[in-house]
């Protein structure tokens, strides 16, 4: 579907010079280079402290050795903070325009809270005990949510207020019901207490494979929604007069938030901040278009997150605190800090 873009979007490209395109271009390729310093300190840093040679035996000559075989889990959690990031970012973006509100995230629709109550069923109910197992009941969960919330949003009527609202409850009770779970079940606290702070510790190369299909599905529809949610974001008549179909790029776009935040929370559990920190901070810097705004959350979403996981090795040696934590704890000075000395991000 093609859609025109709003007239502010098209005054601002027309009217921008030359070197504000090549100033967010080169912004853009500054991030790659940013995210790809963090993922090899990823690599590098962790903690059980390794040599440079140790790691470089690792990368290009595995023979088996302890120190290779913790660079080969280093590398796997790092491609895990990868995609993950990205999907969290993609995610946040696309609801913050879907919702048209600069503070929303991932959870606002329930689908973290899908995926949780769906993995504490599957642990108490179906004595599911691998992260294998984990991964597909979080990602039905989370699908499930998704799809309910739709329909309860209205559907073919679905609005922006009628979602968040839908969402909101659903994850209430879901929440509700999670902790109701956990407290009667000794052995499913134990066995969650770690996968609700969200960690990218358990990554392994089979739970990339089972994850990467939807990530990459997810990250394609959210990219090919920028223009028809450009559109939307100046109101559902002027999206209508542009030729946006609203149910449809709605629809799509509660899609592709579902895919990618329900894959990336059932490999890592629900990372809390990074889907609603980034695109938001992106969104003051690129301006309201979502064909920046969206490839910038995919690369520097990332680089919060494998740096958060970097610093929760480094400040908790010999042991290591979560990454949901370190997100959390530095997430949230910094936005009120944001919000207090500057006005939100408008959508």
């Amino acid at each position: 579907m093609l859609v025109d873009s709003p007239p502010e979007l098209r005054e601002e490209t027309a009217a921008a010079p030359p070197n504000r395109r090549t100033i967010r271009a080169v912004g853009l390729l500054v991030s790659v280079l940013i995210l790809a310093l963090v993922a090899l300190a990823s690599i590098a840093i962790g903690a059980k402290e390794l040599s440079l040679g140790q790691i470089w035996h690792g990368l290009f000559e595995d023979s088996g050795t302890y120190g290779d075989v913790v660079v080969a889990e280093r590398v796997s959690r790092t491609v895990l903070g990868l995609l993950a990031g990205a999907a969290l970012g993609l995610s946040g973006a696309v609801l913050q325009a879907l919702t048209r509100n600069p503070l929303a995230d991932p959870g606002l629709l329930g689908i973290n809270a899908g995926a949780s109550a769906a993995v504490v069923t599957a642990i108490t109910f179906f004595g599911v005990t691998s992260l294998s197992g984990y991964v597909w009941f979080a990602f039905l969960g989370a699908a499930a949510v998704g799809t309910l919330v739709w329909f309860l949003g209205g559907s073919r009527g679905a609005t922006p207020v009628r979602l968040a609202l839908a969402g909101t409850a659903i994850s209430a009770a879901l929440y509700g019901y999670l902790q109701a779970v956990m407290i009667t079940d000794d052995a499913a606290l134990g066995k969650m207490r770690f996968w609700t702070v969200g960690s990218l510790a358990s990554a392994t190369d089979s739970t990339i494979t089972q994850v990467l299909p939807f990530l990459a599905v997810g990250t394609a529809l959210a990219l090919s929604l920028a223009r028809p949610l450009n559109a939307m974001e100046m109101g559902d008549d002027t999206a209508k007069a542009l030729g946006a179909n609203l149910n449809r790029t709605r629809a799509l776009a509660m899609l592709a938030a579902t895919v990618l935040c329900g894959a990336t929370t059932a490999a890592c559990g629900p990372i809390v901040f990074v889907g609603l920190m980034v695109p938001h901070v992106v969104r003051s810097f690129t301006g309201p278009d979502l064909r920046w705004i969206l490839p910038y959350a995919a690369i520097l979403s990332p680089v919060l997150l494998l740096g958060a996981d970097v610093l929760g090795r480094l400040v908790a040696r010999p042991s290591e605190l979560q990454v949901g934590i370190v997100t959390a704890i530095i997430g949230g000075p910094v936005f009120i800090y944001l919000v207090r000395r500057r006005r939100p991000a408008q959508l």
